[in-house]
């Protein structure tokens, strides 16, 4: 059942209050770079995902599979005008709003001639859950719209939304190929809202000639927190002044980060079981797993083996692609840039998410982050029905294989990776298996689901907040901490009582 009407309007309200607070999760309008590569995964607050500058040769490697990369927003005309045209807003810049997305959408029109889907960049993720707050008073709204992971419990709660699952449930659809880690982040009380479309989570990137150098074996990079900062003390260089030259690592001050690292340290980040078995009403992340991860990250800091680039992820890439640090965590998506960016320069190796223990491997794991496609239930039937075909379609192995080796992002589809092209694309880039292994050996639990809460974006910046306060040795890190879980508990129960949420 939707939500009253001026219920959804007011908390749409309250959510782009939050997102202007916190200087935007969400990715915003790519920016490209000759030598850096494109931000994405977990809803960065830096740019969005693009193509890396091969994108070229990604196209001529899929041409045996699909036609020849569209050019930036050509849509080729519906194949009958009594086709059912449906809108998909997305929020993706660059090569992969511009390429891959309408190629995907020319794919799919010219599979069929019931549907026909345009495409439609609409800014970053708050950009368009600004315009879909218009949409829905003018009952101007599309029939797909991608959101982006944090936004899950937002739209489930104001009720917008036709869950896939009753078309699952309706042609009895296989779902056994599809990465069960991913479907459980969007899965909320044993439904599937949304089709997850751009997935990914976070690894180590290292220089392995600095390893090499520094006496450490390149094929062993570090897989506990302790192992981390040994390496990180190992590979730090000084000047003969004593002047630092080179940081062992650096890690971005970013939320997505933290709740990465409290995941594989088994931490939850919020109360019933991560408000999975019913809503959120506290932050939990300031239990010993939390605290452990400041003190860990503060430690290396002071030392003087870990850098501190800020907030922007992208400043943290800069810094490891001009040799000024040995290692540091980023999305799997954002791997081919930087495969790209150091080609005939430094030898870049991957590895999963450093780990508290040994033992938190065959417990825990990463989160997924990036988006999904979601069915905006305002829309005539006819044109939910085609949302959904072109999201069955978009998710074949096929158009899964391509989107992989277009966006950087992994695919939902297990049989991508069996593909022509996504056997090619493996053995061209061998440190995509990383983050493939990372997401398999994952279980999945309450723990890798992750959390749901309304006011993610807010609770991010809180937690960065806290990180800027630890590292500039302005308190202990208990404080902050403690603090920001005081903050986002009093966030989460004004975002419960403003959606009538018990």
């Amino acid at each position: 059942m939707r939500k009253p009407f001026y219920v959804v309007l007011v908390s749409l309200v309250v959510l782009s209050m939050l997102l202007a607070a916190c200087g935007g999760a969400a990715p915003t309008t790519a920016v490209t770079q000759p030598t850096t590569p494109p931000s994405a995964g977990g809803a960065q607050p830096t740019t969005a995902p693009t193509a890396a500058p091969a994108a070229a040769e990604a196209t001529a490697t899929v041409k045996a599979a699909v036609p020849t990369a569209v050019p930036t927003a050509t849509i080729a005309p519906p194949k009958s005008e009594r086709a059912t045209k449906i809108e998909f807003w997305h929020s993706m810049a660059g090569d992969i709003g511009g390429k891959a997305i309408p190629q995907m959408a020319n794919d799919f029109n010219t599979s069929q001639d019931k549907c026909y889907v345009t495409p439609i960049y609409q800014g970053s993720y708050d950009d368009s859950l600004n315009k879909l707050k218009a949409g829905l008073q003018s009952n101007q709204t599309p029939a797909i719209v991608q959101v982006y992971d944090i936004g899950t419990r937002l739209l489930v709660d104001l009720g917008v939304a036709t869950p896939v699952q009753n078309y699952i449930d309706k042609e009895k659809y296989d779902i056994s190929d599809l990465e069960g880690n991913v479907l459980s982040y969007y899965t909320v009380d044993n439904k599937l809202y949304s089709m997850p479309f751009n997935t990914s989570t976070p690894i180590l990137y290292y220089n392995k000639d600095m390893f090499k150098a520094a006496g450490l074996d390149p094929e062993k990079p570090p897989r506990t927190f302790d192992e981390f900062a040994a390496d990180a003390a190992k590979l730090t260089q000084k000047d003969a002044s004593g002047k630092t030259t080179v940081y062992g690592a650096a890690f971005a001050i970013y939320g997505w980060f933290f709740e990465q690292f409290l995941a594989v340290s088994g931490g939850m980040y919020v109360d019933n079981n991560n408000g999975r078995d019913g809503f959120a009403t506290k932050a939990t992340f300031n239990g010993p797993e939390g605290l452990n991860i400041f003190q860990w990250w503060q430690k290396m800091v002071n030392d003087g083996v870990m850098a501190n680039y800020g907030r922007k992820t992208v400043d943290t890439r800069n810094a490891f692609l001009a040799g000024q640090t040995a290692m540091f965590i980023d999305s799997t998506a954002v791997l081919r840039g930087m495969m790209d960016s150091t080609k005939g320069k430094m030898d870049i190796g991957t590895a999963f998410l450093p780990r508290p223990t040994e033992d938190a491997y065959s417990k825990w794991g990463t989160i997924i982050g990036g988006g999904s496609l979601w069915i905006v239930n305002n829309r005539p039937t006819a044109e939910q029905d085609c949302a959904w075909e072109f999201i069955r379609f978009q998710s074949s192995p096929e158009e899964q294989a391509y989107w992989w080796t277009m966006s950087g992002y992994f695919p939902i589809r297990k049989s991508a990776y069996d593909t022509t092209v996504g056997k090619d694309w493996s053995a061209k880039y061998p440190q995509y298996t990383t983050a493939i292994d990372q997401l398999h050996q994952t279980p999945v639990n309450r723990v890798t689901q992750g959390a749901l809460i309304g006011v993610f974006p807010s609770a991010r910046a809180t937690i960065e907040t806290g990180i800027e306060e630890i590292l500039s040795g302005k308190s202990t890190p208990h404080f902050p901490l403690d603090n920001a879980a005081q903050t986002v508990t009093q966030a989460i129960q004004d975002y419960n009582a403003s959606m009538g949420l018990k």
